[in-house]
């Protein structure tokens, strides 16, 4: 029997992690496979205490920050050890997911031998749309935040297939993609033994990006499985979409993936996007110009 451990770092947002682990009480499963939750706190500012008990559960604590990639390796590393997991499924603290959402994530990844990272459709929460008011009652939480993964080359950016669209059905097939989501993503052990851990030095966001291309140069497949259905509560945990922790990282970041990643023509992209940086008036964009000139990669401790 395999087993898998779900993986979700904590940080600040008790509310949500609350909800995000009420959600997980409720998943099914079958004979071929068993789970555990494994919970990093992040360092929040007052520590998450559960007055619940909950099912196949473990709180971890990290004594720094680690973002998004340190926290997920350490809370991964652990699941290796203690529990020699077959799977490790990365979570977002601010999501909900359906009761078979796991069940059929893993029966995409058995159908499918070659794949090595295997991501759900994703809705918005209900009331959690970007553009909310466009949509009347009865079509939010059926709103699309992601059903497959893009790399625009020409535009430095990563985009989610879907997004914003109603689900009509029009995203029901099994597919390969581009990249596929930290937001919910299984992992094969085989993947982190051959191509490793997320990179720290992304921290936070663009890290799936990144992780995406090393597994898809390492000759596997990255699938999206309609199936599997979770709920995204946007950017809960870094202030919001369009907040400058976001801005900071996703500018920082982008180039980078463009210098690790891309061909001639991705990197003169990225050079004229430098120059734009350079003539701008964003400040934000023009701090994490100069980390990334500098190599100051990982955590920033304060963002302008």
């Amino acid at each position: 029997m395999d087993h898998i451990s779900i993986v979700i770092v904590h940080y600040n947002t008790e509310k949500e992690t609350k909800e995000c682990l009420d959600s997980l009480e409720k998943i099914k499963t079958n004979q071929n496979f068993k789970y555990d939750v494994i919970l990093l706190d992040n360092a929040s500012k007052i520590p998450l205490k559960l007055k619940k008990n909950y099912t196949n559960f473990e709180l971890i604590r990290s004594d720094s920050n680690l973002g998004f990639t340190g926290g997920n390796n350490l809370a991964v590393k652990y699941a290796l050890e203690k529990h020699n997991s077959d799977y490790i499924l990365l979570l977002n603290n601010d999501t909900i997911v359906d009761p078979d959402f796991l069940k059929n994530l893993y029966k995409c990844s058995k159908d499918h031998p070659k794949a090595g990272l295997v991501t759900p459709k994703i809705y918005f929460e209900k009331n959690f749309e970007f553009y909310k008011q466009d949509y009347p009652m009865k079509e939010r939480g059926n709103v699309i935040w992601y059903a497959g993964g893009s790399i625009d080359w020409k535009h430095l950016s990563a985009d989610h297939r879907g997004v914003d669209e109603v689900d009509y059905g029009q995203f029901e097939d099994v597919s390969k993609v581009d990249f596929t989501t930290g937001c919910c993503l299984l992992i094969s052990r085989e993947i982190v033994e051959t191509v490793g851990l997320l990179d720290d030095n992304l921290f936070l966001y663009s890290e799936d990006v990144d992780y995406s291309l090393r597994v898809k140069k390492a000759g596997y497949d990255l699938l999206y499985c309609p199936q599997s259905v979770i709920w995204h509560k946007n950017a809960g945990s870094s202030g919001g979409s369009g907040s400058p922790v976001q801005n900071y990282y996703q500018t920082r970041n982008r180039l980078w993936i463009a210098k690790r990643h891309g061909d001639y023509r991705a990197k003169y992209i990225a050079f004229r996007l430098i120059l734009r940086i350079i003539f701008g008036k964003n400040e934000v964009e023009k701090e994490a110009l100069n980390d990334f000139i500098t190599n100051n990669m990982g955590k920033k401790p304060v963002i302008l």
